[in-house]
């Protein structure tokens, strides 16, 4: 089992990482929140992770996007714009070195300390608190040729009328419920159903088929809005791939040529089991090709930006 497609290789250097905390860097050992921070009562906030290549977050107005949405959903104040917030996660990797590639970056955003431990958020004693967290991380190169298994779980994507799939939120049990799962079942990550049945993303990744050499996911109501879900979306688009977004069952995932799943910190990754059903033993052509575009697309954005002033 390869711990999904977040796995990578443990890191000494991530023993002594500086970890901003309101705009000031801590070494990891003493940084800290408060036990009346509105994320740690209650799961109140908003986050994004992003890759950094060549010294720079790509993609990053996507995850500000993102991120100033949920933000503005929750009515949580981040105290911060984005130039703002841009210079304090370039101040982060200065203070660390990390001007190369292989580092990955947690941004949270919750609604800062409460006077007490209660939901209203009215209660709420200050500004909003940031925590940035960088760590030099690197996808691994087995897990993108071999690929991952999957489990279908129990475990619904809900209405947004309950917890809308849209919210990048802290509040994430509903994942963690679904991969908890998969692991005890034996898989790497959980495969997600939407309340109609048909499939919708997995706990921490999207999910695509491909059938016929065309390339299939869900219709995105019941997942969050994946950035690198949509790269990849227009990826196809531009490369002549066909691509559609749409419901599928179970069925339609059990005969397919290939499947994958995209993420920030994996890029495009291959699945090799749902279920016990072999798709196929490593990548196929579709995946490995995606793979490539992904890449040139991940060094084209890098290429392309600039440091605040």
């Amino acid at each position: 089992m390869t711990q999904g497609s977040q796995h990578s290789a443990d890191d000494p250097r991530n023993a002594d990482i500086r970890i901003s905390v309101n705009g000031v860097l801590k070494h990891r050992d003493q940084a800290v929140v408060s036990v009346f921070d509105s994320g740690f009562v209650l799961g109140d906030g908003v986050w994004e992770g992003f890759r950094v290549v060549g010294g720079h977050p790509v993609f990053l107005e996507s995850h500000l996007d993102r991120l100033y949405e949920g933000a503005k959903a929750l009515a949580l104040d981040i105290g911060l714009d984005r130039t703002g917030l841009t210079r304090a996660i370039y101040d982060t990797l200065d203070g660390n070195g990390m001007h190369g590639d292989g580092v990955h970056v947690r941004l949270m955003v919750t609604r800062g300390v409460k006077r007490t431990p209660y939901q209203d958020p009215r209660v709420t004693a200050g500004p909003a608190t940031i925590v940035i967290i960088p760590e030099y991380k690197t996808p691994s190169d087995e897990t993108a040729r071999r690929g991952l298994s999957l489990f279908t779980v129990h475990v619904r994507r809900g209405h947004p009328d309950v917890q809308d799939p849209k919210l990048n939120s802290h509040s994430k049990l509903n994942c963690i419920t679904a991969c908890i799962q998969a692991y005890t079942a034996g898989a790497d990550e959980a495969l997600m159903l939407d309340p109609h049945g048909f499939v919708a993303t997995c706990n921490s990744t999207h999910f695509f088929i491909v059938r016929k050499g065309e390339v299939w996911t869900s219709n995105g109501q019941y997942c969050l809005g994946g950035i690198t879900r949509g790269n990849v979306i227009a990826l196809c688009r531009d490369a002549g791939i066909p691509v559609q977004e749409k419901p599928f069952s179970l069925t339609d995932v059990y005969g397919a040529d290939e499947a994958f799943v995209t993420g920030t910190f994996a890029g495009v990754v291959p699945v090799h089991t749902i279920d016990g059903r072999r798709i196929r033993d490593e990548r196929g052509p579709t995946v490995e090709r995606l793979q490539a575009l992904y890449r040139a697309l991940v060094a084209r954005d890098a290429a392309g930006r600039r440091r605040p002033e």
